[in-house]
């Protein structure tokens, strides 16, 4: 909306209207606007929902005094948060923001009506599983599907060329549609996903894209639930995603920026300026979340919140083609992944000959950290024993922190190692 208004003020030479028209000017914009919503709605938010003693259930192993009674839904804070400063600050014809802010609000109906079922209904169980997964395909497909068929999406490839006796980096002269990702640590790192299908002819193209479409709906999916079961800990979600879209505003920036893009040897997005600045109303808006939700907690964020955010780191990677740098930027989210499928395989199979045995104390594994003896199952056997005294969920969340941070680091230095 300003961006628009400030476009036709340009013509009229108004004092300060071509400011809009820098990328940098705009990102500071919308993650100071974030953080400003995000204080102080939040605080409106959780007075409104503790009059009405509006909070979740809590599982045992959460139950303790700081915790009863606090307010949920708070993932409402953080996309009321990004959704404003996007909607007045970014290119609403912009296919990138068009998808990203879909993204946003799609996701959070979904988390919302599984909150209200747990917080209203009394039901545990929130939405089934099937119509939850079914729900991130779908988002999964609209992805893949616009990104094959915009003619916005599209790119200039990185070229390696001779200049006198010299190898310089340069983009192509015209954008084209390619279907082409990033592959870490690789010198020609460009790698289209058509190339998988050659034995199909002239259809090897289609299939690529149908292929994309497909790694497109998993990641979503992943990603998500990643996030939702890392949402366990007070900050500790916020804070670890803030912490990724910090590495994915990076990525976006230099893709969208033609100078940047040449000396990193990195394909160059027209129009992917919007993925900077969404990401920095994502930035923000989990700041301002954190000075609610760092320990003790004053609200949660809920699935409203785990599964928009889980969404959104995993559609801004696929917009600029790093998706399969995912598993170095969201390192925490697979781990946590793969934790809870290994607890559960190895407890059935247990189960099958007999013997109540697990890996961990408890899944995700940042429960496996904090869980005292006298809530473990004495008839099961750990393979891991776990820490002697169970740390503090606060050391616990910093410790997940860092290791996000060196996960991050090591995501950048990819643009430089291969």
């Amino acid at each position: 909306m300003l961006y628009e208004l400030f476009k036709l003020l340009q013509q009229y030479d108004f004092p300060g209207a071509r400011l809009f028209n820098y990328t940098s000017f705009r990102a500071l914009s919308v993650i100071v606007l974030a953080l400003l919503i995000s204080t102080i709605f939040g605080e409106y938010f959780i007075r409104f929902f503790r009059k009405r003693q509006i909070s979740e259930t809590l599982r045992d192993l959460d139950s303790t005094n700081l915790k009863q009674g606090v307010p949920t839904m708070g993932g409402i804070i953080i996309i009321v948060s990004v959704l404003v400063p996007c909607l007045l600050i970014g290119r609403l014809n912009n296919v990138y923001m068009i998808l990203l802010l879909i993204t946003t609000v799609w996701l959070g109906v979904v988390g919302f009506i599984d909150d209200y079922i747990k917080t209203f209904k009394k039901n545990k169980d929130g939405i089934p599983g099937k119509a939850k997964v079914i729900s991130q395909v779908v988002l999964g497909l609209i992805i893949g599907v616009t990104l094959y068929m915009s003619p916005q999406a599209v790119m200039r490839e990185n070229i390696s060329v001779e200049v006198n006796k010299q190898i310089e980096v340069q983009h192509r002269s015209t954008p084209e549609k390619l279907n082409k990702t990033t592959i870490p640590f690789i010198k020609n790192h460009n790698f289209d996903y058509s190339e998988i299908f050659s034995f199909c002819g002239e259809y090897a193209n289609a299939a690529g894209w149908i292929f994309f479409v497909i790694i497109t709906i998993f990641i979503v999916t992943a990603v998500s639930n990643g996030a939702n079961l890392n949402d366990g800990m007070d900050g500790m979600l916020a804070g670890n995603a803030a912490i990724m879209g910090v590495t994915l505003a990076v990525l976006a920036y230099v893709s969208s920026h033609v100078g940047w893009a040449e000396y990193l040897n990195i394909m160059y997005l027209p129009g992917s300026e919007e993925v900077v600045i969404f990401s920095f109303a994502f930035i923000g808006a989990l700041i301002g979340f954190l000075w609610y939700n760092s320990f003790p907690a004053q609200v949660f964020m809920g699935d409203t919140g785990s599964l928009t955010i889980g969404g959104i780191i995993a559609v801004i990677a696929i917009l600029i083609h790093k998706e399969i740098l995912l598993v170095l930027i969201c390192g925490i989210f697979v781990i946590e992944n793969l934790s809870v499928i290994l607890q559960t395989a190895y407890f059935k199979q247990g189960k099958k000959k007999g013997v109540r045995q697990r890996i961990f104390r408890c899944a995700p594994l940042h429960h496996h950290y904090s869980i005292t003896d006298n809530k473990l199952d004495k008839e099961c056997k750990y393979l891991l024993k776990g820490p002697q005294r169970p740390m503090h969920e606060s050391k616990i969340t910093v410790r997940f922190w860092i290791v996000t941070i060196i996960m991050a680091a090591i995501t950048l230095m990819t643009l430089k190692i291969r």
